[in-house]
C-alpha cells in the first residue's frame, strides 16, 4: 500500500532513534494520509492526501 501524497507527493522521512546513552537505531515517519473522494479532471476519484494537501485547499472533496 502507497505511503505517498497523490497531489504534492510526500512520502515518508528516515532518521534516527537516539537513547539517552545515545545508541541509534533507524526509524520512519510517515505523512498523515486520507483517503477521500476528490473531483480530479472533471470525475470523483477516491485518493489518499496528506492533512496538509486537504487544509491548504489543494484538494476539491466531492460532496
Amino acid at each position: 500500500m502507497s505511503k505517498v501524497c497523490e497531489i504534492c507527493g510526500k512520502g515518508p522521512s528516515f532518521g534516527n532513534n537516539v537513547s539517552h546513552a545515545n545508541n541509534k537505531t533507524r526509524r520512519t515517519w510517515h505523512p498523515n494520509l486520507q483517503k477521500i473522494k476528490a473531483i480530479r479532471n472533471g470525475s470523483i476519484k477516491s485518493i489518499k492526501v496528506c492533512t496538509r494537501c486537504i487544509r491548504s485547499g489543494h484538494v476539491v472533496k466531492a460532496l
